[in-house]
Formats: structure tokens, sequence, C-alpha cells
């Protein structure tokens, strides 16, 4: 793989050996945004580019705004793991990802601090203005693996990133006093909300039961899209957002 990094913002180059050519000769299309969920940004480092991790990304950005490549854009890094956007899986051969050092929820999970803030969008920038990604291509792990995967995380400043044309967003719905839709919930307006995320892209079955598959959906999309309560209840203020969202989606593509 050659040495030579692909943004101008990427200070270091450290090969990781774990990545291989796209499949079905794939472009990217999507950029997948984690944390690290580890306690050091030399520790993440050390273990994406470890053979035996079997993982890595394409990029790294410490708390200080450092960029390092790891991988180059147009192989397949190993990062997005067991996931589903849109009714596809090999979601690694489509994607880019960018590791953003936080120590995550396991370790008392930090804010992002502004200069780090400042790299990841600069880095995002960067990559879209050289691969076709659409806005709602631009995800959080937690979106491609609801249940599985967190980051990276509620306190993500993904509305920083849209001000600046990186994502979709839209402005969330007011949160209220309804306590919404929850687990062992049954009705035909739930079979709505399944079909109207599974439409945005996530992975849902649609069979008018709120079962903990669609709690942990909510949950993800709360994460990203309406993150001042992350409860995996559709309330008024979620089913709200949603809505907005999928007309901010709808219009992209008219």
């Amino acid at each position: 793989m050659t040495a030579a990094p692909d943004s101008k913002l990427a200070t270091k180059w450290c090969t990781s050996p774990n990545y291989e050519p796209r499949r079905d000769g794939r472009t990217p299309d999507m950029l997948i945004l984690h944390y690290t969920g580890m306690e050091t940004a030399d520790a993440a480092l050390d273990w994406l580019t470890r053979e035996e991790s079997k993982v890595s990304a394409h990029y790294l950005v410490d708390e200080a705004g450092r960029v390092t490549q790891m991988v180059a854009e147009d192989m397949r890094a190993w990062h997005a793991g067991q996931s589903d956007w849109s009714g596809e899986t090999d979601l690694n051969s489509c994607s880019i990802g960018i590791e953003i050092h936080n120590p995550g929820h396991d370790f008392d999970y930090p804010d992002f601090p502004d200069m780090q803030m400042r790299a990841v969008e600069a880095l995002c920038l960067d990559i879209l203005s050289r691969q076709a990604i659409p806005k709602a291509r631009v995800l959080a792990h937690s979106d491609i693996a609801p249940g599985r995967k967190r980051d990276p995380g509620d306190k993500f400043d993904w509305p920083r990133l849209a001000r600046v044309g990186i994502g979709l967003w839209v402005e969330p719905a007011p949160l209220a006093a309804d306590e919404g839709w929850g687990a062992g919930d049954e009705s035909e307006a739930i079979a709505q909300l399944q079909a109207e995320l599974q439409e945005f892209g996530y992975r849902v079955e649609v069979t008018s039961t709120y079962g903990k598959g669609l709690v942990q959906v909510v949950e993800a999309f709360q994460r990203h899209f309406r993150p001042a309560r992350v409860d995996g209840r559709a309330d008024q203020s979620t089913r709200e957002t949603l809505a907005r969202l999928l007309a901010a989606h709808r219009a992209t593509k008219a």
C-alpha cells in the first residue's frame, strides 16, 4: 500500500495490515464515524494496526486533532463489522471509516474537544471533496449496527458538521411529556414507524410489534438525530424528528 496519505490533513501514515481490495469494484459512497472506545489514542492506534486485532479504519483523529491515516481510501478497511444499511451488509466495501478518539460510554464518555471536532470537520470535508458520498450516507457506527454499537454517541456534534454540509440533519422536535410507544406495544401505527425507519435505511422488520430490535433501532436513531433523550421509546418528538428527516431525505433524491 502506498505510504502517501490521501488527505493532506493526515500528518502521519501508520499502515494497518488489516485491509484488502474493495469487493465487486465498489467505490466509497458512505462515510462512517466511530469513536475508539479505548482509554488513549495511542492504544487505539496500536490496536488498529495490529494484525491480530482484525480491525482497522482509514483514519484516526486524536483528541488534539492530529490525523493519522492507516488504510488507503481505495482499499477496504475492516471497521464496520456486522452491519446493515438499506439492505446492504458489506459496508466495508462501500465506506470510508474514521475513528475519533474518545474513551466512550465504558469510560465515562467525555465530551469531544473543540480541536478534535475542528479536525473531524476538516477531514470529512476533504474526503467529501474527493468522494461522491450523499449526505444521507454520512452515518454513525450505531446507525449501521443498532444494539451492537453506540458510537460515536449522543455527545457527538452532528449539527456542527451539518452546518458546513456534512451529513443529513434536521432540527429535532422538542421533547414533550408523552411516553410514546415502547416494548410490547402493537399497532398499525408501529408498522408505519417501522416502514419509515426502513425507508431511511435502518434494518427494521415491519411487524406492527414493538420488539427488542425496534427498541435498539430507535435508540440508534435517537443517539444520532434526537440525542436529548435516548430511551428507545417512540415518543412524539422522535416520530416528528423522523418525519422531518425523511422529508429532507426524499428531497435530496427528488
